[in-house]
């Protein structure tokens, strides 16, 4: 399965972006798909998950309420909605899957996926 991240840029605190992850290869609709970020000097972060088959979605405690992610399986894409950005979502934001399902989808090592990140900086 090959990731194609796009949608990042230069915003202000309070402003929405939205990310989208273009997926093809294998049998992409049995997969989970989700999002990880990593900003300057610090580890590779969990921030949402979209499960496969159950269309259940997970997210990480700081972005719950502001962040949204779905699954557009006409066009093989998952997006990442973002709003009310604050200065701390400022990081690389990397597109991810994996086939089926982990309960350990919080983890980075289990996702056989990754696409390249997208830069995503909040200005305050």
């Amino acid at each position: 399965v090959q990731l194609q991240a796009s949608g990042g840029g230069l915003v202000q605190a309070g402003d929405s972006l939205r990310l989208s992850c273009a997926t093809s290869g294998g049998t992409s609709s049995s997969y989970s798909l989700g999002w990880f970020r990593q900003a300057p000097g610090k580890e590779r972060e969990f921030v949402a998950a979209f499960r496969w088959p159950t269309s259940s979605t997970y997210y990480t405690d700081s972005v719950k309420g502001r962040f949204t992610i779905s699954r557009d399986k006409s066009k093989n894409t998952v997006y990442l909605q973002m709003n009310g950005l604050k200065s701390e979502d400022t990081a690389v934001y990397y597109c991810v899957a994996r086939l089926n399902w982990s309960v350990q989808y919080y983890n980075p090592g289990q996702y056989e996926h990754w696409g390249l990140g997208t830069q995503v900086t909040v200005s305050s």
